[in-house]
């Protein structure tokens, strides 16, 4: 089987399902597993797909998504060029649950698919009914401040790992904030998980210098936090590594909030 895969979490997915060898070709972004990526044609960046490079290529599946605003002038490129095609358009974690499924189905390994999510599953726990943790708000851009709302699978990572969206009430897969928002939203830690950008590239200082910030809780108790976008922003399977991540900055607030008792 050929497969293209558009988006770096699709690309991770059929990897993980143990896949790897039906890819042919994969977008500028998918940057991992680098053993495998670093060997296959690009077809260019996600919202600037190459269509006519993508049907060179004789896929017998294009992996494409919906997930980001444009990506819908991605896939009536696909539909024009007559290529089979599959788009997923996750807002939460069942969904991507469901994801994984649905593209071990169509990738003729379904029991690999049962067994991934089940693994997830495993390392991912249901939240806690009642339960209101800290509140944490992740950061998608430092400028203007964007943060996931409601349909994100983020929130869900939020409240399994013990913690609360602040922004989670908004019927929105992401939203910018103003000062005053996030004033009011008194969020107890910031989590920067910049798209597009390296970990590396990550700057505190940024978040730190914000004149109207510095009364909110997370500034005040320097609780500036760093997760790479690969474990957040990407709907595959590495969101157990950013569950575990979001879970860690939660219990190290409990546990300085219990000593300061």
């Amino acid at each position: 089987m050929r497969v293209v895969s558009l988006t770096c979490s699709n690309t991770e997915i059929a990897c993980a399902l143990g896949c790897a060898e039906f890819l042919v070709g994969v977008d500028d972004h998918s940057d991992y597993p680098v053993a495998v990526v670093s060997k296959l044609p690009r077809v260019g960046p996600d919202l600037g797909i190459d269509i006519a490079r993508v049907a060179a290529l004789r896929p017998d599946l294009v992996l494409a998504s919906l997930t980001v605003p444009g990506h819908e002038q991605v896939i009536a490129g696909l539909r024009a060029a007559n290529l089979p095609f599959f788009a997923p358009e996750p807002v939460s974690l069942e969904d991507v649950y469901d994801d994984v499924l649905q593209i071990a189905g169509r990738l003729g390994v379904p029991a690999r698919g049962a067994e991934l999510v089940q693994a997830m599953r495993r390392e991912i726990p249901s939240p806690s009914p009642g339960r209101r943790g800290p509140k944490l708000l992740v950061e998608w851009w430092p400028k203007p401040v964007i943060v996931p709302g409601r349909r994100s699978w983020v929130s869900d990572l939020i409240a399994s790992a013990g913690g609360e969206n602040p922004f989670g009430a908004r019927e929105l897969k992401s939203t910018p904030i103003t000062d005053e928002e996030a004033v009011r939203a008194a969020p107890d830690a910031v989590i920067m998980s910049w798209c597009g950008v390296r970990l590396e590239k990550y700057r505190a200082d940024v978040v730190y210098r914000r004149p109207a910030w510095q009364g909110v809780p997370a500034l005040a108790g320097r609780r500036v936090f760093a997760v790479p976008e690969a474990f957040l922003g990407r709907p595959g399977p590495r969101l157990v590594e950013g569950y575990r991540a979001l879970r860690d900055i939660v219990q190290s607030i409990e546990r300085f909030s219990a000593s300061s008792i």
